[in-house]
């Protein structure tokens, strides 16, 4: 669905991200894992055409993403971003039905359908008491919860979440989750989700790509990524791993 080839990304005379190479397949959840300042952030930007690229190119259907227009791009590609500026006087129904407006419509002009999914999607994120209620009186949980539900209602077969369970408490992290996963398997969808909880990665993500210093360290399923001296030339910090009791995935406890 979305490839990578070999892009680099420089900010002035600095690249932030070296030679990336991965593909997204259908249905597919790619974790990016890293250290504050290693490129995740650059790297989600890069994969909507939102930062030029220095070198390599991005692929989407195998149509080169630079060729694509906007509008093309956001038919196909929803970006959760960490937390924007959200706390605009609109209510979180008309908030969410502004993402419809990649499907050719007028903000204002929505059709029954469009309002259907708006609700079906604020309904998937917990949001449904709140569709009447303004952005700015939402908390900034509850603002991350409507920009997945944005992103949900736009249909786009790739998201590009950074972050998506900052500021969540425990419960909406692992709805957070799990609303991936289910558009993932059950929608044909895929996803690229940076996030600096292993634990979470470790139980929702097909393929992890652990970046240090713009450079992919490590690739691939989770139990070949998440080991001892992964994390500890990474993250610098020493953990324990074991087996997650309830799931048999591996399990990352750090040492203080």
């Amino acid at each position: 669905m979305l490839e990578v080839h070999n892009i680099s990304v420089a900010y002035g005379s600095r690249l932030v991200i070296q030679s990336v190479s991965f593909a997204l397949r259908d249905g597919q959840i790619v974790v990016l894992l890293g250290p504050n300042g290693a490129g995740k952030t650059t790297l989600i930007r890069a994969l909507n055409s939102s930062v030029p690229l220095a070198s390599g190119e991005v692929t989407l259907e195998d149509n080169r993403l630079q060729e694509l227009s906007r509008r093309e791009i956001a038919r196909s590609i929803a970006v959760v971003a960490q937390e924007n500026e959200t706390k605009f006087p609109v209510t979180v129904l008309e908030f969410v039905l502004a993402g419809r407006f990649v499907h050719g419509r007028a903000f204002g002009w929505e059709t029954d359908s469009d309002v259907e999914a708006a609700r079906r999607a604020l309904s998937q994120c917990d949001l449904a008491e709140f569709s009447e209620r303004l952005m700015n009186e939402l908390s900034g949980g509850e603002r991350q919860r409507a920009v997945l539900a944005r992103a949900i209602a736009t249909d786009a077969r790739v998201l590009l979440l950074d972050e998506p369970t900052a500021n969540l408490d425990l419960a909406h992290q692992a709805l957070m989750f799990r609303l991936i996963r289910e558009r993932c398997v059950g929608h044909g969808c895929s996803a690229v989700v940076i996030t600096h909880d292993l634990n979470l990665a470790a139980e929702f993500a097909d393929e992890i790509l652990m970046l240090k210093d713009g450079k992919v360290f490590a690739s691939g399923p989770p139990a070949e990524v998440l080991n001892q001296r992964n994390i500890d030339e990474v993250y610098n910090v020493q953990v324990l791993l074991d087996e997650n009791p309830a799931s048999g995935k591996v399990r990352v406890t750090t040492v203080y």
